[in-house]
């Protein structure tokens, strides 16, 4: 399948990579920064545009893995409007294409892309939404070959989706900030955590609910720790208010796990 991809971000690079290796052509590039068009241009031996009106026209699928904020933008820069065209946001309802084009799409990896870390599609899923029928078992064809386990989504779930997401992850992510911070000013590496945070992960998934496997001292309601844990923060205000309201959090998903 003959694929454009409509940006060089992070996610642009890691999909069109997986999807070059799966048998599909990707056969340009279009970037409005020409360095980061002509760098994945290269990385896949492929040729690359950042004018709207040199995007090949003969395409069989068009990925625009843009930021949400730019979608709208390039969609109305687009030089076509009979041609299947997808992004690849979580939070962006499908039918941000419906004035403009006949033929739209969704194709959502659920993972958080860096270009320096390397990704395996394997262990990611894929979400997709058309417009018709048709369109949708394009997108099958072109995603089928990847190892990802692929589902169909529609707009208002993979929202829901994308909002467990930020908690599952985002969030998480700057709880670890903040963690690495405290061991750090304890003259401790971070990675004194990561056989804790390896295993808290896999418990929550295990279990197939994290609260059935929550412990800590606001799981315990051992307020003499919470209380010291309070005071020893109080030179960061946020993070005492974080500490918190988590730990109101966690009291009521116990009770509730103990509720018959």
């Amino acid at each position: 399948m003959r694929i454009v991809m409509i940006g060089a971000g992070n996610l642009a690079t890691h999909l069109s990579k997986a999807l070059q290796d799966a048998g599909n052509d990707v056969c340009q590039i279009f970037s409005r920064t020409e360095k980061s068009a002509m760098r994945l241009a290269k990385n896949l031996k492929t040729v690359y545009t950042t004018a709207f009106d040199r995007i090949v026209r003969d395409a069989d699928l068009y990925i625009v893995a843009v930021s949400d904020d730019a979608i709208a933008e390039v969609i109305s820069g687009l030089p076509f409007t009979e041609s299947l065209v997808v992004h690849t946001a979580g939070s962006i309802q499908m039918n941000v294409f419906a004035e403009k084009m006949r033929n739209y799409g969704v194709i959502y990896p659920l993972q958080s892309f860096s270009k320096d870390y390397p990704v395996n599609f394997s262990e990611i899923p894929v979400f997709l939404e058309a417009n018709t029928p048709e369109n949708l078992t394009t997108l099958r064809s072109a995603v089928g070959q990847l190892p990802a386990k692929v589902y169909e989504l529609t707009s208002e779930k993979r929202l829901e989706l994308h909002l467990a997401a930020v908690f599952g992850a985002n969030f998480v992510n700057s709880l670890y900030a903040v963690a690495a911070q405290i061991v750090q000013d304890a003259g401790l590496p971070f990675d004194v955590l990561a056989p804790l945070l390896q295993k808290t992960v896999d418990k929550a998934v295990e279990s197939g609910h994290p609260a059935q496997v929550q412990t800590g001292p606001a799981a315990r309601n051992n307020q003499r720790v919470m209380q010291k844990h309070i005071e020893m923060l109080h030179t960061h205000p946020e993070w005492r208010q974080v500490y918190r309201q988590l730990s109101k959090c966690i009291q009521k998903q116990q009770n509730e796990q103990m509720k018959p």
